[in-house]
């Protein structure tokens, strides 16, 4: 038997039921009740969608949160409880009469996992329908349909922002494999053809701009050829040139190869010292000129020392004095870094491995990472991204109570992930900087993504592209 409110379903509860399947031959989801809680859906809409996953053979309607009654009445082989669970004084009695009728106890959130294995265990097909129908069943959950989200797009174009971050070059080299050495064992590549892409902040405010958006960005730069093109790019793309010149750095630029769309490895060329207090003075006084005309600051940080603690006053500074939204992104798959360090932020969208690596936790559920994280960063919403099983955007509804909704990922075999992540944050600051609300919002960002993984390397997504977009999968 496990035990809970299950007031939104996400990845998180599923782990956590699959794990508790594998203690028994049957499996019971005893369901607090609606007394004297104000759950984000009553019992009712919660115990339909615990039967619709399939995972659970029955549902215990509780009128409360009476667990001992459940106990008694069921005298379960095993209690599963989330971690959340452990340091409750107030559940020590319960469990204690779980093993008075012999019954044991377990603590299990369900496996962490950073990938899937969907595609093995069902056809594309099958898989992009059901990814499909939980969209839509999202969607009406918050009471979002097609036309309103097209409408919502409409005001961006009065929207402005500044992005703040590290600006990449991507080169994509296409090559043919020959075969292997014969004096190492490594595979022998043949370059075809190559082709650039502006990525990292650069993309995120190329995104924004080719959305409607006006956009500024303030990066800093090499003194090299690299650099030339991200300029040349930015003007192409009518996006401000807040460009800082350090001599003592490179533009930082990665290298992939590829053999027929497969990664063979990437090599990268950057430095990640911090700035110089002098280029780092260049960059606040960019930040100064273009902040009174904005209505937000997204903050794109890779962790090679671009965003530094004096930048970070600086934005609160200013966020405070224009009364600009603070939108941040932290990516350290390879690198040290914590999203943590984002304080008091309007929205934060870390993935899973990050917010755990910031909070130095791999044993919690996935809502309690969440709520641990918005706690600590004091951050207004948040959206937990997920990989492949889409990701949770977190709000505060009228009463201030945290509520939230899991969105699918719509692709089900993406062409190239990277910079999946850069779309989704530049849908959500140009949504919630023109007045838009988060769960629209989350449902824009959620058709954005599927379009930047459908095509290989970094490229702005219009406007007009997310309106079919919309129109497809709504």
């Amino acid at each position: 038997m496990t035990y809970g409110h299950f007031s939104t379903i996400h990845p998180g509860h599923i782990r956590y039921l699959r794990n508790a399947r594998t203690l028994g031959k049957k499996l019971v989801v005893a369901l607090i009740g609606d007394e004297g809680d104000s759950f984000q859906f009553n019992q009712q809409e919660r115990a339909e969608a615990l039967s619709l996953l399939g995972l659970a053979d029955g549902v215990l309607l509780l009128n409360a949160d009476e667990l001992s009654d459940a106990i008694n009445k069921l005298q379960p082989t095993a209690l599963v409880l989330g971690n959340e669970f452990q340091q409750q004084p107030m559940i020590q009695s319960r469990l204690s009469l779980q093993r008075r009728l012999g019954g044991s106890v377990h603590f299990h959130a369900g496996e962490v996992h950073y990938a899937s294995t969907e595609l093995l265990t069902g056809s594309e097909g099958d898989l992009q329908a059901k990814r499909n129908s939980q969209f839509s069943a999202a969607c009406k959950r918050q009471g979002i349909d097609q036309q309103q989200l097209l409408r919502s797009m409409d005001c961006w174009s009065s929207t402005r922002l500044i992005v703040l971050g590290d600006t990449i070059v991507d080169q994509y080299a296409a090559c043919e494999a020959i075969g292997m050495s014969a004096e190492a064992p490594v595979v022998v590549v043949r370059e075809l053809q190559q082709r650039n892409f502006i990525g990292g902040a650069a993309v995120v405010a190329a995104h924004i701009r080719a959305l409607g958006a006006q956009c500024d960005l303030v990066s800093v730069v090499g003194s090299d050829s690299t650099a030339k093109l991200v300029k040349d790019e930015l003007a192409d793309q009518q996006i401000g040139d807040g460009l800082t010149i350090d001599p003592s750095r490179p533009t930082t630029f990665k290298k992939r190869y590829m053999v027929e769309n497969q990664k063979l490895f990437r090599v990268s060329r950057l430095e990640e010292h911090n700035l110089c207090a002098a280029v780092e003075s260049q960059v606040i006084k960019q930040l100064e000129i273009m902040a009174p005309k904005a209505k937000g600051i997204v903050v794109s940080d890779f962790v090679y020392g671009m965003v530094t603690p004096r930048i970070l006053e600086v934005l609160q500074q200013l966020a405070q004095k224009h009364k600009l939204m603070l939108f941040g992104d932290l990516q350290c798959s390879s690198q040290v870094g914590s999203v943590t360090r984002f304080q008091h932020f309007s929205l934060l969208c870390p993935n899973e491995r990050e917010a755990r690596l910031a909070l130095q936790n791999k044993e919690s559920g996935l809502e309690q990472i969440s709520q641990q994280l918005l706690q600590q960063s004091h951050c207004e919403r948040l959206v937990m991204k997920l990989g492949s099983e889409g990701f949770i955007a977190y709000d505060r509804n009228a009463e201030g109570q945290l509520i939230n909704q899991p969105f699918p990922a719509l692709s089900v075999n993406p062409l190239d992930v990277t910079g999946a992540g850069d779309s989704l944050l530049a849908v959500m600051a140009s949504g919630l900087a023109s007045g838009q609300a988060m769960m629209p919002t989350a449902a824009l960002a959620c058709c954005m993504t599927a379009l930047a993984v459908k095509t290989m390397g970094n490229t702005p997504i219009s406007a007009d592209s997310l309106r079919r977009s919309v129109q497809e999968f709504l």
